[in-house]
């Protein structure tokens, strides 16, 4: 039996076909998306159909994971409104702060929906559209994520109501890991009038059939999907460096932080996934190569030629404003420069060193919200950089495993397929993998944290 996973991304559309039996990749495609912070959810589907074509058709289940927390607006027929708001588009920053403020503050919020809703959160693109495009939020009869239309329009014209899983849903800020439960006064709230939800899917639940016949999964989000692609268990932290970078382990208790570092997210197998994200990552990498005119392969030799602590240069990544910490207006910082320092050396180790700073506090947030890391789990594109390895640990201060590399999102959207499909969770093996181990460097983290916190002050005082 042959099973098809989907992994809509910010960038692309990848699929896999795999054997049911133990996730044996058949088959592969991937096809881009436009850049940016907003999309027309045609373009998804166009890629689809182009990673898809002779491979979907093969499948017999199907699953898709995508992108969290995107708005899709429909209207009463079912049409797309407007362009779908991404993850990554700030812009409802005030809305978030605004919305906090409204609904009982932060400790009401975690309470409630597992999180402290961000700019990311669909809540707040939710209220940006009721008060800057009135027109179009009138008009919302339905909103949707991006894996939920994916799932709803593969499933056409069999007639079936949009669905959605527990994982994605925990992303939007009107949902209740908790419970499992929707939260419609929530959404209202930030719309301004009720609005039509999906329906919720349990992990083995059959949301539809495609127009071949092949069964539909509930699908997740990437997140969720990368870490059912893995098999992760308890004691691991997933670090994943990507267009986003994501710090995140699976749990048998629900989190709830007030202070809004951790989100409280639902994993796609009935358990929790309290979750740390970043904007700035791999592009952090691959900038600071551009700035000095070489290709990845020379960045990561010049990162790994220049001694641990860069020679005492410092850079805040906040590159395109952050999200952990919640400061979507703020900028980069490069600290301790001198005369004799500023090497191209020192500037490539100091960008690494800056990305796995950041996400080193991200495992710090989970550990106060009771997540213990006995070792970090490492994937993304930039899980591959050599320097990154190398340094990774370090920083970290636990062994660091770098599995084979995979599409670990579209790996678990088909192993969810494959799930639904027969009723029974398939236990795919782990693909090979290198641990990397190194004494942990206190000095790094410590002057990065003296720049993270300097940076805030001085931001308070303008």
């Amino acid at each position: 039996m042959l099973v098809a996973g989907v992994d809509s991304s910010t960038q692309s559309t990848k699929v896999l076909l795999c054997r049911a039996e133990d996730g044996t990749v058949i088959g592969s495609a991937a096809a881009p998306h436009p850049p940016g912070t907003e999309c027309d959810p045609a373009d998804w589907w166009r890629a689809l159909g182009e990673a898809g074509s002779g491979l979907l058709d093969r499948a017999e289940a199907v699953g898709v994971a995508a992108q969290q927390h995107g708005m899709i607006a429909l209207d009463e027929a079912g049409q797309v409104i407007r362009p779908a708001i991404l993850w990554n588009d700030l812009r409802s920053a005030p809305q978030a702060l605004a919305l906090i403020d409204e609904l009982g503050g932060p400790e009401q919020w975690a309470k409630r929906t597992g999180s402290v809703p961000s700019a990311s959160f669909t809540v707040t693109k939710l209220r940006w559209m009721a008060e800057h495009e009135p027109d179009a939020a009138a008009r919302t009869a339905r909103v949707l994520l991006p894996h939920d239309w994916l799932t709803w329009r593969l499933g056409q014209p069999g007639g079936a109501t949009p669905a959605t899983d527990r994982g994605d849903a925990s992303g939007t800020g009107y949902f209740s890991p908790a419970s499992g439960d929707w939260l419609p006064d929530l959404a209202q709230a930030a719309l301004g009038h009720p609005v039509e939800l999906p329906r919720l899917a349990a992990p083995t639940q059959i949301v539809g059939r495609t127009g071949n016949g092949a069964t539909l999964s509930a699908g997740t989000g990437d997140n969720m999907g990368a870490a059912l692609g893995l098999g992760l268990s308890e004691g691991e932290i997933v670090i994943s460096i990507g267009t986003s970078g994501t710090a995140y382990a699976v749990t048998a208790a629900p989190a709830a932080d007030p202070t809004g570092l951790v989100a409280g997210f639902a994993d796609a197998t009935g358990r929790f996934l309290p979750l740390v994200a970043t904007v700035n990552a791999a592009r952090v990498l691959t900038v600071t190569a551009g700035l000095l005119g070489i290709d990845v392969p020379a960045f990561n030799r010049l990162a790994l030629a220049a001694p641990p602590g860069a020679g005492g240069l410092t850079l805040l990544p906040y590159l395109d404003g952050e999200r952990t910490p919640n400061r979507p207006d703020a900028s980069g910082v490069l600290r301790g420069m001198t005369s004799s320092n500023m090497t191209t050396e020192n500037l490539a180790r100091a960008a690494v060193e800056a990305v796995l700073c950041s996400l080193a506090d991200a495992i710090e947030h989970l550990a106060a919200c009771g997540v213990s890391a006995e070792r970090v789990i490492l994937i993304g594109g930039a899980a591959q950089s050599p320097a990154v390895r190398a340094i990774a640990p370090a920083v970290f201060g636990v062994p660091v495993t770098v599995p084979a590399p995979q599409e670990y999102v579209a790996l678990g959207a088909a192993r969810q397929a494959a799930w639904a499909h027969t009723d029974e969770l398939p236990q795919w093996p782990r693909a090979g993998a290198q641990t990397y181990t190194a004494e942990p460097d206190a000095d790094l983290r410590h002057r990065y944290a003296a720049l993270r916190d300097a940076t805030a002050e001085w931001r308070e005082k303008l």
